[in-house]
């Protein structure tokens, strides 16, 4: 950006009262920065405004804080994204209350691909960091950007899964300010996440880790990606909020089923019985997305499906080729329509998936739907 433009997204961001909700509305009104500095006190009264914060608009005191912000952020080599730039979250605008500027380490270019978010508790059992480790690893490498929050935990090992990927990448999402490290024990991940990816933030330099800035931080989480998957978390959990959150924008949510008995599963088993995709693998996650997030994600050339329904052709039995060729890797079909299809006797098309779905050929959707595995 140019220094004007920054220095007055900037201000913006640090004058008293505004917030992300009010700037969003008159950034709507006015369509640009400067445009708001130039509104007169009665256009901006009419905003519904508090009062102090229209004159501290109108008196521009956000400026010479912004000047300072500024110096700053160049020394410090940090990046500024606001909701006009190429590189900001398209998926992000379209929630509520979007935060018009973003502070970025790493790669900007990574905030526009594809991405899932996993989060859950701090204080996780062994078996949630295995799970949300192997997830985020699965998802990455399947071209995925995993998006999570960089706190001790779940989201530690989510992030950690990612950077073990060859491909994919990370991005960590702070409730502080870009220059501030909390937890302190995970600086060497924060320089493999910036290096992976990015570290962004809404928060200006210097804001420590107040409890209020975590679930505000937790919007952007839920609102960049496709969806979220909770993996562990209490029952006024900030994984919980996110998933609550992730609901209210409309995106896919997951939960990763856990132990009863355990405190830490409250968060997950409860999005469950509401209406998220219970998840064990990657595949669970992958199946929900849009169809031509998947198609670019997984681009399966004809004669790559050809080559592999030959060799799959060459290894199964009649039964389980008739199936087969029934399936696709989009479009599940459903149990009745293929047992009908294919002429069998219904204990027997049952018995042939039920084999072909062992040996990972095929998978079986919600409600008796089948479809080729992806591989």
């Amino acid at each position: 950006m140019e220094r004007d433009a920054a220095l007055l997204w900037l201000a913006l961001g640090l004058t008293r009262g505004l917030g992300a909700r009010f700037t969003g509305k008159l950034l709507r009104r006015f369509g640009t920065p400067e445009a708001i500095f130039r509104a007169s006190l009665t256009e901006l009264e009419s905003c519904d405004l508090p009062a102090a914060t229209a004159r501290a608009i109108h008196f521009q005191e956000g400026l010479s804080p912004a000047a300072k912000e500024l110096a700053r952020v160049r020394e410090l080599g940090v990046q500024l994204v606001n909701w006009d730039d190429t590189e900001y979250p398209p998926r992000l605008l379209e929630i509520y209350d979007p935060p018009p500027l973003l502070y970025v380490r790493g790669d900007t270019q990574v905030l526009r691909k594809h991405s899932i978010s996993i989060v859950g508790t701090r204080r996780p059992t062994l078996y949630g960091n295995l799970i949300a480790e192997r997830l985020s690893r699965d998802l990455a490498q399947r071209g995925l950007v995993v998006v999570s929050g960089l706190a001790r935990g779940i989201d530690s090992s989510a992030h950690k899964g990612a950077c073990a990927a060859l491909r994919g990448g990370t991005i960590g999402v702070l409730g502080t300010g870009i220059d501030v490290l909390y937890p302190k024990e995970n600086k060497k991940l924060y320089a493999e996440v910036e290096k992976r990816g990015a570290i962004i933030t809404e928060f200006p330099l210097g804001s420590h880790a107040a409890p209020e800035n975590f679930p505000v931080r937790n919007r952007i989480v839920a609102g960049m990606s496709l969806g979220t998957v909770i993996v562990e978390g209490a029952q006024y959990s900030g994984s919980l909020i996110t998933g609550r959150l992730a609901m209210e924008f409309g995106r896919e949510v997951y939960g990763v089923p856990g132990n009863v008995t355990q405190p830490s599963s409250f968060a997950p088993n409860q999005l469950i019985k509401q209406g998220a995709k219970l998840v064990t693998d990657w595949q669970d996650v992958v199946e929900e997305l849009p169809t031509d997030v998947r198609t670019e994600l997984f681009p399966v050339e004809e004669v790559a499906i050809e080559e592999r329904d030959t060799l799959f052709a060459s290894e199964l039995a009649p039964e389980q080729k008739k199936l087969y060729e029934l399936l696709s890797v989009e479009e599940p079909t459903h149990v009745d329509e293929l047992v009908s299809r294919s002429g069998m006797s219904s204990s027997l098309g049952l018995a042939t998936l039920c084999e072909m779905e062992l040996k990972g050929i095929i998978r079986q959707l919600p409600g008796k739907q089948f479809v080729k595995a992806l591989l």
